[in-house]
């Protein structure tokens, strides 16, 4: 398969040269997927997708433009990089824009056993989602099921660059996931749980899925709100992992270029704790955001984004490392800079010690809405949970906002040790100092 993609994409950029272009990035993909959800054990909806196309980035001097399409025969091809150049020619140059220099680009392309061979077909996935609603149905207290659902999918990529790089990887993924209804009227609650892996084999069983979901809605009946005051707050992990993603949004070499980060002058200052390192692993085996490459052709690496508690550097394709002077990181894609695999590592506190340490706190479990001020750190997002008295969960809350400002949050963060890799960015528990609560 990528074989045949690295063909189409090396066709293309074979006929812009030809007519001139000074550089060619070309990107051919297939993608294909199957979901199927049901609801109260019958099939509610059956979703396929095939998709099949080619990107192009082609550059007249420092001009360049990008065009796309899906029509893959050759005659088809040929036209788009004709519109490309032509488009080209129109642009207004950009001093940073171009590909890498033949040096920069990856020689060592790592296995990642990104590919399965196991994955479930249409009745399989069918059995599946019953079978994780029937688990959450079959909860004591839970009243109906919101659905259930499984899904599989296959994407191949061949990329082709015009400074001699030319690679390929395909990638799986599968996934299930019930939530599940708690209550009657208008005290009715919903909650969900979900897996999802490279492989079918790493998935959690569909019963632990929807038995999770069962009980997780149980728990939000007759939530309560509370006065307004500022308390210790403890992210569970499925949201704590929002935290670590407003830091990438921060540390973004494109926002650093335009000046619009309250971190735009924290590079190799204290901005966490020194217990703190924050890591990014491309290439980690199986792994939810793992890639050999970069989509710009350069190797990726490990390293640690935070460095016991020190801001070692920013997120940079090409062109933001141009426009700031420094080396690019490996971390370029067709959006723009972008990471993989990165995650907050545990410590040795469990989260029910977190929990015993506090005389009062809130515990959420979810986010609603978001209100974040990347320039000035400001944080304000909806929020539900269950509030924290004398060290015990108590009882659930909902319809609050907390707030703070993140500068002040990263310094105060405290992981638990229950981290779980559920997707391309991932956290344990994590309990943040001083934040306030607008409740009643």
């Amino acid at each position: 398969m990528t074989d045949d993609l690295l063909d189409l994409a090396g066709l293309a950029v074979a006929h812009a040269r030809k007519l001139g272009a000074d550089a060619v990035h070309a990107v051919a993909a297939d993608g294909r997927s199957t979901e199927i959800s049901v609801l109260d054990g019958r099939i509610e909806k059956v979703e396929q997708s095939e998709a099949r196309d080619i990107s192009l980035k082609v550059f007249a001097g420092k001009s360049s433009a990008s065009i796309s399409g899906s029509v893959l025969t050759k005659e088809a091809i040929h036209r788009l990089a004709e519109n490309a150049l032509r488009m080209a020619k129109l642009a207004p140059p950009d001093p940073h824009a171009g590909i890498a220099d033949p040096d920069q680009l990856a020689t060592e392309i790592p296995e990642l056993d990104l590919a399965a061979t196991d994955l479930p077909d249409p009745a399989k996935l069918e059995e599946l989602a019953k079978r994780a609603e029937a688990a959450g149905l079959a909860v004591k207290g839970v009243s109906k099921s919101s659905g259930a659902g499984a899904s599989r999918s296959e994407t191949s990529v061949g990329i082709v660059i015009s400074n001699g790089f030319a690679q390929g990887y395909r990638r799986t993924g599968v996934g299930v996931s019930m939530s599940a209804i708690a209550g009657e009227g208008l005290a009715m609650q919903r909650d969900y749980d979900y897996s999802s892996a490279v492989h079918f084999v790493d998935l959690r069983a569909p019963e632990v899925i929807g038995r999770t979901a069962g009980e997780r809605a149980v728990e939000r009946i007759n939530p309560r709100k509370v006065k307004s005051q500022s308390v210790p707050v403890i992210y569970d992990r499925r949201v704590a992992s929002g935290l670590i993603g407003h830091l990438l949004g921060a540390i973004n070499g494109a926002a650093i270029a335009r000046g619009t980060s309250f971190l735009k002058d924290a590079m190799g200052q204290q901005i966490f704790g020194p217990h703190i390192t924050i890591v990014e692993d491309p290439h980690m085996l199986r792994g939810h955001g793992s890639r050999p490459f970069d989509g710009e052709g350069l190797a990726c690496h490990r390293r640690n984004l935070i460095d016991q508690g020190v801001l070692t550097g920013w997120i940079l394709d090409l062109r933001a490392a141009r426009q700031l002077g420094l080396a690019p990181t490996g971390q370029g894609s067709r959006g723009g800079p972008s990471t993989s695999n990165v995650f907050l590592p545990a410590s040795t506190e469990t989260p029910e010690d977190q929990i015993r340490s506090l005389k009062q706190g809130l515990y959420v479990t979810e986010l609603i809405g978001s209100s974040i001020n990347n320039v000035t750190g400001d944080y304000s997002r909806g929020a539900s949970g269950f509030w924290i008295e004398n060290g015990e969960l108590t009882f659930p809350v909902s319809e609050i906002t907390i707030a703070g400002n993140l500068k002040d949050m990263f310094r105060t963060i405290r992981p638990a040790s229950n981290l779980e890799f559920r997707s391309s960015v991932s956290a344990p528990n994590c309990l943040v100092e001083g934040l306030t609560i607008a409740g009643v």
